[in-house]
């Protein structure tokens, strides 16, 4: 019904702009369709007038009154008025307001599903954790809000791609590899010390023990290298370098065969965590495959054709602040190998030759410092900068029993997302983790997850849904049906200011889905449902549904299978289950 009206007040102000209007050309302002604050100025509100006064040199309440006369009385309004400077409010008749149960009855699970985004292809790249261990809690929180993201984009009438890059080659490679094999040495009693900067987590031992069950003593060098695994702390990471190095030179061409096992480990870890939470990637890139073809190296080499790149102290630098950036960048290092930036410049670059429209990236909000050098090197490989955009998710941090759970990731003492999932289950992991705004903090209770109480949102939004299948459970156990009723009868029946909510709420819902989509915002997904729960609640507490009266019944069953239907659709959207009984 909104876009009844939004299209005739848009046909009634092009006539009088024409009517109006001077032989100079006027920019008509975008009519946009407001739902008040206050229900006693109807069910929509529009400043048009307003927007209008300056161009058309005419007071706004003297335009909003020719507006409502070209207007007319369209069936679907009950009344209009002009209030304040010139905000023109519009009461819906009953019948047109409930005619979004007939809508809601016809469409079903495609309730909600928009067209404001069609025509746009996005590929939507999100988690990326380095696979050097399993995915932690704060990976979680990336990973329900890029899923949630391309949910909300298909239902916009978007063409979305997913995609997980796997940062399989570098430093932090090399360290895994390492961990693995001097754990791997001790299962085989070799005296050989882990470096307090490799990676400690019980894990690292579960791989090399698995190692050991698949391929035995084979990669038991003749010469165990010796690791300084006491280095003093100012030389740590040097030493780390040269135990990796020693790892490199003992094991020889059995080295690259020792780091697939263990990056091919984790990885097959950090895709079943995934699948557990409901996350499925159309595509895995591999970082390592820049380099076997070339791409890499064709990056760099179109970067110093077009003199973005200099030598200096023997490495190759990127001039990234020739496009804002704080300071140039490392490419190439003096030891000929390349940074981890040389890869992210090179994976960007093969991504926009995609055919994609969009390309979103959904980072952790430490790669903050990030975002201007990888602009830069696009706008210097001659890529539209708009066509890329960066996400930033927070945090999250874990309480129970009111206390923060301490976590450190190379200590190996952090809560991974499959142990969060197997205390709180992944329905409410997911809606707590999209419950606020991805920029901001998020402080996630446990206890309150567990909990089977209103105060525990997830709970709140699934026990409105069972609570509606109890109901038609209970009408079938009584031997009674009901037919969606007409929009006139169902005006009649459904006078209570709990039904008018109820209905004014639901029919914002496809509205609502367009708007988390173009703004990325899937919290307003969640506070729709509660919102929506909450007035559920309150009408079922008070209300009678299975009465005698046919007619009443059929109104009010009609109602709540239509909050069932969007409830569903909307939990489906975040990937979390609508359960009939709780």
């Amino acid at each position: 019904m909104k876009a009844q009206l939004l299209s005739a007040l848009e046909a009634a102000v092009q006539q009088l702009v024409i009517q109006l209007g001077s032989d100079e050309r006027i920019e008509v302002p975008t009519v946009k369709l407001e739902v008040p604050k206050n229900p006693e100025h109807g069910d929509y509100s529009s400043n048009i007038s307003m927007l209008l006064a300056k161009p058309l040199r005419k007071a706004p309440r003297d335009i909003a009154a020719n507006l409502l006369e070209l207007l007319g009385t369209p069936s679907f309004l009950e009344s209009t008025d002009i209030a304040g400077p010139g905000f023109i409010n519009f009461t819906l008749t009953q019948s047109a307001i409930t005619h979004v149960l007939q809508t809601i009855s016809d469409t079903g699970d495609n309730y909600g599903r928009v067209s404001a985004l069609t025509g746009q292809r996005v590929l939507i790249e999100f988690v990326s954790a380095n696979p050097t261990g399993p995915l932690h809690v704060g990976h979680g929180r990336g990973a329900a809000y890029g899923d949630a993201i391309a949910s909300l984009l298909r239902a916009a009438g978007a063409e979305v791609d997913t995609e997980y890059y796997v940062n399989d080659a570098g430093r932090q490679m090399d360290i895994l590899t390492l961990s693995v094999w001097i754990r791997y040495l001790q299962i085989h009693k070799h005296d050989v010390g882990l470096p307090a900067n490799a990676y400690q987590g019980g894990y690292i031992i579960e791989i090399a023990e698995s190692l050991r069950a698949t391929h035995g003593d084979m990669f038991i060098s003749a010469v165990i290298p010796k690791i300084d695994a006491e280095a003093s702390e100012e030389h740590l990471e040097r030493a780390l370098d040269q135990s990796i190095s020693a790892a490199r030179n003992a094991l020889g061409e059995q080295y690259s065969s020792v780091a697939r096992f263990v990056c091919d480990a984790v990885l097959d870890g950090i895709k079943k965590d995934l699948s557990a939470f409901g996350v499925e990637f159309k595509q895995w890139f591999s970082e390592n495959s820049l380099v076997a073809s070339g791409a890499l190296n064709s990056a760099v080499e179109r970067l110093e054709q077009s003199e973005h790149i200099y030598e200096q102290d023997g490495a190759k630098w990127f001039r990234s602040t020739s496009f804002g950036d704080e300071k140039d960048r490392v490419v190439i290092r003096d030891n000929g190998l390349s940074t981890y930036f040389a890869s992210d410049i090179a994976y960007h670059a093969e991504k926009a030759s995609r055919t994609y429209s969009r390309l979103i990236n959904i980072w952790g909000a430490d790669h903050h410092g990030y975002i201007q050098r990888v602009r830069a090197a696009m706008t210097a490989l001659g890529i539209e900068e708009e066509q890329l955009e960066i996400i930033l998710v927070q945090f999250a941090a874990l309480f129970r029993d009111g206390e923060k759970v301490a976590m450190s990731t190379r200590s190996g003492e952090f809560v991974t997302l499959i142990e969060l999932i197997e205390e709180v289950g992944a329905d409410a992991a997911r809606f707590f983790y999209l419950s606020r705004r991805a920029d901001q903090h998020l402080d996630f209770d446990l206890d309150l997850a567990k909990s089977k109480s209103n105060e525990n949102p997830v709970y709140y939004v699934q026990y409105a849904h069972a609570r509606i299948c109890s109901v038609f459970d209970q009408m079938k156990q009584l031997g009674q049906t009901f037919e969606q009723p007409g929009s006139e009868q169902t005006a009649e029946n459904l006078q209570d200011i709990r039904e008018k909510s109820l209905l004014a709420i639901i029919a914002q819902f496809p509205e609502l889905i367009a708007s988390a989509a173009t703004m990325r915002e899937p919290h307003l997904v969640t506070n729709y449902l509660r919102e929506l729960a909450a007035e559920f609640h309150g009408y079922y507490n008070g209300t009678k549904f299975l009465v005698d009266d046919p007619s009443v019944r059929a109104s009010r069953l009609s109602l709540i299978a239509a909050v069932q239907q969007v409830i569903r659709n909307g939990l489906a959207l975040l990937s979390i289950s609508a359960p009939t009984k709780m």
